[in-house]
């Protein structure tokens, strides 16, 4: 599925939350989309998968269609898990969630998948696991990743999983900090930005 964004902002009750922001990414792409505390990150997120309807701005596919074939993992306040959970009750809601069955047998294959205690309290899985987990689980054809920096300053927390489900296909869209997007192997797009660089594409 390709995304393409045209101009979309999003209007709050105490003015702008996102200026207007333009991106298109496809299958098998990867688009970093980063910008400054404030800059409208899970507005962002929110309006590209549909869960979000923007006050200006066009979106391709429509928003029923962004909805049904895409996640928004991790984002603050949004889709976040309940850090006080058991890593087992995160997983079987996380899979129910995407579409997948959460049952005992499932939630114990996707634990020692990626080596995680079920009892564990989910906000001690480290960032690396975390992220991995989180986005396996959900498996749509447009994946976000929305500030995964917020959990380490170190990139290679969740660069990898980004380009692995870029790699199976999907297209996908990490939505970071200015200062983390400099760490970074490509140019990132900018939030409030309409002229943007092509993303990264993984699959040729």
């Amino acid at each position: 599925m390709e995304l393409l964004a045209d101009r979309v902002a999003v209007g709050g009750a105490h003015g702008e939350v996102l200026a207007a922001t333009s991106l298109r990414v496809g299958p098998g792409a990867l688009a970093v989309v980063a910008g400054e505390p404030g800059a409208g990150h899970t507005a962002f997120g929110l309006a590209i998968t549909g869960r979000l309807r923007p006050s200006a701005g066009t979106l391709s596919p429509g928003a029923g269609v962004l909805r049904a074939r895409s996640a928004l993992v991790d984002a603050p306040g949004v889709s976040e898990p309940e850090g006080a959970l058991r890593t087992a009750d995160v997983v079987a809601e996380a899979l129910v969630l995407a579409g997948r069955r959460g049952g005992r047998r499932e939630v114990a294959a996707v634990l020692a998948e990626h080596g995680l205690d079920a009892a564990t309290r989910f906000e001690a899985v480290p960032a690396r696991e975390r992220i991995a987990l989180l986005a396996g689980i959900a498996r749509p054809d447009l994946l976000v990743l929305d500030t995964p920096d917020r959990h380490s300053g170190d990139p290679d927390t969740w660069w990898p999983t980004a380009l692995h489900h870029a790699g199976q296909g999907r297209a996908v869209v990490v939505l970071c900090g200015a200062a983390t997007a400099r760490l970074l192997p490509v140019t990132p797009a900018l939030l409030g930005e309409t002229d943007q660089p092509e993303p990264l594409e993984t699959v040729q």
